[in-house]
C-alpha cells in the first residue's frame, strides 16, 4: 500500500475487530507541526491581514438594472475594519466569549465578516442551512442558545416564524441588507431589537472592546449536520480541528506540488453552513488568496464563475453532473465532424494519461485546439477541482480530468471530522473511483461489521471507517450519549463502510445505517445497491426501498431526460418527458437496463428492483427529500413516495 504507512497493529477486543491504523505517507516522518503563531480561526485571519493587506479578499457582483456588473472587491484590510467594527456591534448586544450567534443565510461578503468577527471575540458561530424551513431555525435557535442572530434579507420572515418560542434565548437580529417597518414592529412587540446591516455598523461605532485571549481547545463555531433523520445535532468545533487541519491540507498540497497561493481565486457557493465550504474558505483566507461570491442562483452559475475566472473550484457531485452532461450535450449535437474529432481527442488524451502522463503533457496541442473551448467556460484559469459530500461517479470523473485541463480530485470527511479526511491525488488515473489516501494528519483504521459480512483482516479489507487524530470534533452539543457511541477509545466511528485498494486508497462502499431485511431474512446493504445501479447513464438518482414484509427491491428513479427522450425517438414512443416517465414501455425500459447493470454486476437475486416509479422531478431539498448537501432523506422519501411504493407492491404481486 505505497500511500499508506502502518503505525498501528491490528487488534481483537471489546467484541470488536480492527485492521491495522494507517496514516498518509506524506506523514511518515510525523504529522505537520503546528503552524507558529496560529492558535485560532482569529489568528488565521489577523495573520493574513498583517501579510496581505492590500490583497482582495472577498468579491461580489452587484446588479445595476438588471445587468450583472464585473466583481468589486474589499481588500484584507477593508474587511478586517468592518469586522472590529461588526465585533464592538456585537459586545454592545451584551453577547460575551463563549455566547452564541447564529449567521442564516446564503454566502456573501456579510456572511463571512460576521464570522470573523466571531472569532475575534471567542463567540461561538452557529451557522444555519439557507435552506432550512423555520421548524429547524427554531430547533437550533433553541438548542443553541443564540443570542444574536446575522440574517439574510429575504430570510427574516422565517426567523419571525420562530416567535415566540425563541424570543426567550434570542434577542437581536440583524439584516445583511434592510428591514421593514412591519418587521420593526413585529420584533419589537417581542421585545427583541433588529438593525439593517448599515444600523449595526452604527452600534459599536465608538466602543471599544478587548479581544478577549483564546485557545486551541475552545469551540469556534457550532456546525449542526443536516441530518437525515431526526433532529440536527451539534458538531462541536474547535479551533484546533481547523488549524490541524489546514496544516494536513497544506502538506498534501505541497507534496504534489499544488500548493495555494495568494493569487489563487476561489468561488464561494456551496453552504458555508456546511463544514466542506468552511475550511476551504479558511484555507484560502490563510493563504491571503481572494474570495469571490456567487449570485445565489444555480441557472446563473456559470456566468459567475466565467466572470471570476476561479483558479480552485469545490464542487458536489450534482454539479459536475450537470457540466458534464452540458458538455456531452453540446458534443452530440455539434455534427458528425465534430463529435468524431473531439471522441478521438479525447481517447488519445485519456490513453496518454493512463500510460502515466501528466495532465498538462498528455496532449498539449489537443488542448490548445480543442478542450481550451471547455477551459474558457470555465474562466479558463481553473487548476484544480475537488469534489466531495457523495461519491462522484467514475465516468463523470474520467471526463472531466481529461477535458477540464484541470486536476479533478475527489475527497471524503464529516463535520465531525472537519472535512478533508482523504483525498485523491492528481495525475493518477489508478484513484479514480476512490476517495485517494488519507490527509497527512490523521490515522485511520477499518474496524470489521459481521453483520454485514464485512471483514476488515480479510485479504479485501472492508469494514466500517473509523479516525483519530485532532481533526477531530469536540463531542455532540447537550448529546453526550450520542458521543459516546461514536467516540470509543480516541477513534471516530464515521458509520461508513470503506475497502481498502492495493495501492492504500481508500473506496467508500456502502453505509452501516442503510441495511434493512427483506421478508426471508436477507440483509440488503441499500446504499452500495445505489451506487451500484446509479452508474447507469440512463438515470440521473435512484431511491431503492424494501422491507421485512415483501420479498423483493422496489426504487424510485428520476431518469436521464436525454437518455429517455433518445430512447423514445428510436422506438416510436411519445409525449413529454413528464408523459415518458408515466408510459409502461419506458419504466420497462429502464428496469430492463437495472437488470442488466445487476447481472453485469453479480448481484443476487433479492438484490435485483423488480419494479420502478419513474418521476420526472429530481429529488430535491424543496420537497425535504435531500439534505443540503444532497444525502437522501430515507424517511422523507418513503413518506412522500409511499403511494408509488404500495401501487408497485400491489401491482408486482
Amino acid at each position: 500500500m505505497k500511500h499508506l504507512v502502518e503505525v498501528e497493529k491490528a487488534k481483537v477486543g471489546g467484541g470488536r475487530t480492527a485492521g491495522p491504523a494507517y496514516r498518509s505517507v506524506f506523514a511518515k516522518d510525523g504529522f505537520p507541526p503546528p503552524i507558529p503563531g496560529l492558535d485560532s480561526c482569529w489568528d488565521i485571519f489577523r495573520i493574513s491581514v498583517e501579510r496581505n493587506p492590500k490583497n482582495r479578499m472577498l468579491g461580489r457582483r452587484r446588479v445595476v438594472d438588471g445587468k450583472p456588473c464585473e466583481y468589486e472587491w474589499l481588500s484584507y484590510k477593508q474587511v478586517y475594519d468592518i469586522v472590529m467594527r461588526v465585533g464592538a456591534s456585537i459586545r454592545s448586544c451584551g453577547v460575551e466569549q463563549g455566547g452564541r450567534c447564529g449567521i442564516y443565510g446564503a454566502n456573501c461578503p456579510e456572511w463571512i465578516i460576521s464570522m470573523e468577527a466571531c472569532n475575534a471575540h471567542g463567540i461561538y458561530c452557529v451557522p444555519l442551512y439557507d435552506t432550512l424551513g423555520a421548524g429547524a431555525v427554531e430547533f437550533i435557535i433553541c438548542h443553541a442558545e443564540i443570542q444574536i442572530a446575522f440574517v439574510e434579507e429575504k430570510k427574516i420572515v422565517e426567523v419571525l416564524k420562530t416567535f415566540p418560542t425563541t424570543t426567550k434565548l434570542l434577542k437581536t437580529i440583524v439584516s445583511f441588507g434592510k428591514i421593514t417597518l412591519q418587521q420593526k414592529e413585529e420584533v419589537e412587540k417581542h421585545g427583541l431589537s433588529i438593525y439593517s446591516w448599515d444600523e449595526f455598523l452604527l452600534l459599536g461605532e465608538n466602543l471599544q472592546f478587548y479581544l478577549p485571549k483564546t485557545k486551541k481547545t475552545d469551540i469556534c463555531t457550532i456546525m449542526y449536520t443536516s441530518g437525515t433523520t431526526g433532529d440536527p445535532k451539534g458538531v462541536l468545533i474547535s479551533n484546533e480541528s481547523i488549524i490541524t487541519l489546514i496544516a494536513g491540507v497544506d502538506r498534501n498540497l505541497h507534496c504534489v506540488n499544488e500548493q495555494t497561493g495568494d493569487d489563487d481565486v476561489y468561488l464561494s457557493y456551496l453552504p458555508l453552513a456546511h463544514i466542506f465550504d468552511r475550511v476551504m474558505e479558511e484555507l484560502f483566507i490563510f493563504n491571503g488568496a481572494s474570495i469571490g461570491f456567487w449570485r445565489g442562483d444555480v441557472k446563473l452559475l456559470f456566468e459567475d464563475i466565467a466572470a471570476l475566472k476561479p483558479t480552485v473550484l469545490s464542487a458536489v457531485p450534482r454539479v459536475l453532473d450537470r457540466i458534464y452532461s452540458g458538455m456531452q450535450s453540446k458534443i452530440s449535437t455539434g455534427g458528425f465532424l465534430k463529435k468524431t474529432l473531439f471522441n478521438l481527442a479525447y481517447k488519445y488524451k485519456l490513453h496518454n494519461m493512463r500510460k502515466g502522463s501528466k495532465q498538462d503533457e498528455a496532449a498539449p496541442l489537443i488542448d490548445k485546439l480543442i478542450f481550451n473551448k471547455i477551459k474558457q467556460g470555465l474562466g479558463g484559469n481553473l487548476r484544480l477541482i475537488l469534489s466531495g459530500a457523495a461519491p462522484l461517479a467514475a465516468n463523470v470523473e474520467t471526463y472531466l480530468r481529461v477535458v477540464t485541463c484541470a486536476h479533478v480530485v475527489q475527497g471524503y470527511g464529516l463535520t465531525e471530522t472537519c472535512a478533508g479526511t482523504f483525498v485523491s491525488l492528481p495525475n493518477d488515473l489508478s484513484m479514480i473511483g476512490t476517495v485517494g489516501p488519507p490527509v497527512p494528519n490523521v490515522d485511520v483504521r477499518l474496524e470489521s461489521v459481521p453483520e454485514m459480512e464485512y471483514d476488515a483482516l480479510a485479504a479485501v479489507p472492508r469494514g466500517e471507517i473509523c479516525v483519530r487524530g485532532k481533526t477531530l470534533f469536540s463531542g455532540y452539543h447537550k448529546r453526550e450519549d450520542l458521543t459516546n457511541e461514536v467516540m470509543i477509545d480516541g477513534w471516530f466511528h464515521t458509520g461508513d463502510i470503506g475497502e481498502w485498494q492495493p495501492d492504500g486508497c481508500l473506496k467508500i462502499i456502502d453505509r452501516k445505517k442503510n441495511i434493512f431485511k427483506l421478508s426471508q431474512g436477507e440483509y440488503v446493504a441499500v446504499e452500495n445497491l445505489e451506487n451500484i445501479y446509479g452508474l447507469l447513464p440512463e438515470i440521473d438518482m435512484i431511491w431503492i426501498y424494501g422491507n421485512s414484509f415483501e420479498s423483493f427491491l422496489v426504487a424510485v428513479v428520476n431518469p436521464n431526460q436525454q437518455a429517455l427522450e433518445h430512447w423514445a425517438e428510436q422506438n416510436g414512443v411519445s409525449g413529454d418527458f413528464s408523459t415518458l416517465c408515466e408510459n409502461p414501455k419506458a419504466k420497462e425500459y429502464i428496469l430492463g437496463e437495472l437488470t442488466k447493470t445487476a447481472k453485469a454486476n453479480k448481484l443476487k437475486g433479492f438484490e435485483f428492483v423488480k419494479a420502478v416509479h419513474l418521476d420526472p422531478v429530481p429529488f430535491d431539498m424543496e420537497r425535504d427529500l435531500l439534505t443540503p448537501t444532497y444525502k437522501k432523506k430515507r424517511p422523507q422519501l418513503l413518506k412522500y413516495y409511499q403511494g408509488a411504493i404500495n401501487g408497485l407492491y400491489k401491482a408486482t404481486k
